[in-house]
């Protein structure tokens, strides 16, 4: 790529992330700005085939988050417009995105993972469908929209679930919940060059969880980084996030995400995210800087790295 390469940054949308989709975006068309690159920031509304066939970009850099963004779908627009990309492919991201068909993949090849069921939400509200504590999730969302925590002695099961705020599907992946620490960790390079970066704890600040507010908000949470682990534990960490990149298919960069309780040494891997957020809050720059890659860097390996077919 040359510094006269037309960029077209893909942001906003119309999923429960679009705020923090136009974050990332604007965090990376300023940088890919300040490198010299020729950058159209495009707002993505439902006419986005039009409005990319008449801007013909080199390359769409993709900061979309949540449906349609990082599903698969508008990578499989921008293969039918032949516009090279950024991040994961459609297989990779429509795989990573669903939850529970991620999680069968990535055990499949040893990365553990918690005790699941599907049901659907009436199911979830009338009973326990398993022994708390236990996570309620959505399937196909991130962000950590519509996560319900049922701790070990609440006794009745989450009501929530029922109300007309619920716009998450009418199925839930009910997971065993492992107290302790929440734990991530990116991958990057291309494909055979992949490496692990250093592993972050996430410490929400005044959060019973690391939810959408500890996400994105300025002081929501504390990113230790290295994480104070075992050196097992912080290596199996690095090892599996790899594995799971590997496993789903994802290029360019991805962020997996863990849960360790120290008491028991029990370690599962959550989900895969092929567009981790860039914004100034986020997690994936952090491990980037730690590294030794600027935010500028990152920005513009992705571009570099992009490609159609992917």
């Amino acid at each position: 790529m040359t510094r006269n390469t037309h960029i077209a940054v893909l942001m906003g949308g119309w999923s429960s992330e679009r705020s923090v989709s136009l974050s990332s975006g604007k965090s990376c068309a300023d940088a890919l700005e300040e490198r010299g690159y020729r950058v159209t920031r495009v707002d993505v509304g439902r006419d986005i085939a039009r409005v990319l066939s008449d801007l013909r970009p080199d390359v769409a850099f993709n900061a979309l988050h949540g449906p349609f963004g990082e599903d698969g779908k508008i990578q499989g627009l921008l293969e039918i417009l032949e516009i090279p990309y950024t991040h994961s492919g459609v297989l990779a991201s429509a795989l990573a995105m669903h939850k529970v068909k991620a999680k069968a993949v990535v055990a499949n090849v040893g990365v553990p993972v918690a005790e699941q069921r599907v049901v659907t939400r009436e199911e979830t509200a009338r009973e326990h469908v398993m022994a708390p504590p236990y996570v309620v999730k959505p399937i196909n969302e991130g962000s950590s929209f519509g996560v319900t925590i049922v701790p070990e002695d609440q006794a009745h099961p989450p009501q929530s679930l029922l109300g007309d705020a619920w716009t998450y599907g009418e199925e839930v992946l009910v997971e065993h919940y492992v107290a302790g620490k929440e734990l991530t960790c990116a991958v990057m390079g291309r494909p055979g060059e992949e490496e692990a970066f250093d592993v972050i704890d996430i410490v929400p600040v005044g959060h019973g969880f690391y939810d959408f507010d500890a996400k994105y908000l300025q002081g929501g949470s504390k990113h230790i980084l290295p994480a104070n682990l075992k050196p097992f534990v912080y290596q199996n960490i690095r090892r599996f996030a790899l594995e799971a990149h590997r496993a789903i298919g994802c290029r360019g960069v991805s962020r997996s995400d863990f849960r360790y309780c120290e008491e028991s040494d029990e370690l599962i891997w959550l989900e895969v995210n092929t567009q981790p957020g860039m914004t100034p809050t986020s997690l994936v720059p952090d491990m980037a800087a730690h590294a030794g890659r600027s935010f500028g860097d990152l920005v513009t390996w992705l571009v570099e790295d992009a490609s159609c077919r992917r």
